[in-house]
């Protein structure tokens, strides 16, 4: 029951990463692109009902998972097995800190958690150097932990190799796109200005 109850939720907090990773994808054409997109889906995302939902499952998924990474402590042999425990403990650790944080932002410093608030750590030294590795390892551990699932979950519809090749392929598009939407955010493709608002929160002022 709690296998099942685990993947449930997993689905719930996919759906939802699919188009918030989309989103940070349209940083790519720009922070208007980026912040437009982000109104739109808000619109569903921040509904009470919804965010309740996607915050209980978040908590439930953290809390089952690392469950299932203790139970079988050191029986996990091959490479998709062990990948799927270290993505899903960078999951809950990143889960817990970045909602968290989307919480405080908004309820405690009033601030809108959009582009500006998730791209300030990465224009701000030495914030810079947690930032940048902690986004670009989330997206990738998305992609890790969805492919160690493909894996086990086609195991008896495809052959060892195939599946392995739609593991590692998986992981390197996730790998691709997480290189791709830090480098949107850090300015890499356009201009990045961020608000005096979002900068004082790391003590600095524009």
């Amino acid at each position: 029951m709690l296998h099942t109850l685990h993947r449930s939720s997993a689905v719930i907090i996919a759906l939802f990463a699919i188009f918030h990773i989309a989103n940070h994808g349209f940083a790519v054409a720009g922070v208007e692109a980026h912040i437009q997109l982000m109104e739109n889906l808000r619109q569903v995302y921040r509904l009470p009902l919804v965010e309740a939902l996607l915050i209980g499952c978040v908590l439930f998924q953290v809390c089952s998972g690392l469950y299932f990474v203790a139970r079988r402590f050191g029986q996990r042999q091959d490479f998709f097995d062990r990948l799927q425990a270290i993505s899903g403990c960078y999951l809950a650790f990143f889960l817990l800190v970045h909602v968290s944080a989307v919480l405080f932002g908004r309820s405690v410093l009033g601030l809108d958690t959009n582009f500006f608030y998730a791209a300030a750590g990465m224009h701000v030294f030495p914030y810079s150097l947690f930032f940048l590795p902690y986004y670009f390892l989330a997206v990738a551990a998305i992609f890790a932990h969805l492919a160690c699932a493909a894996h086990w979950l086609l195991r008896n519809r495809m052959g060892a190799v195939a599946r392995d090749r739609l593991g590692y392929g998986m992981c390197v598009a996730g790998l691709l796109l997480s290189a791709v939407i830090i480098t949107a955010f850090s300015g890499g493709f356009s201009a990045v200005e961020i608000p005096g608002e979002y900068l004082a929160t790391y003590g600095q002022a524009q």
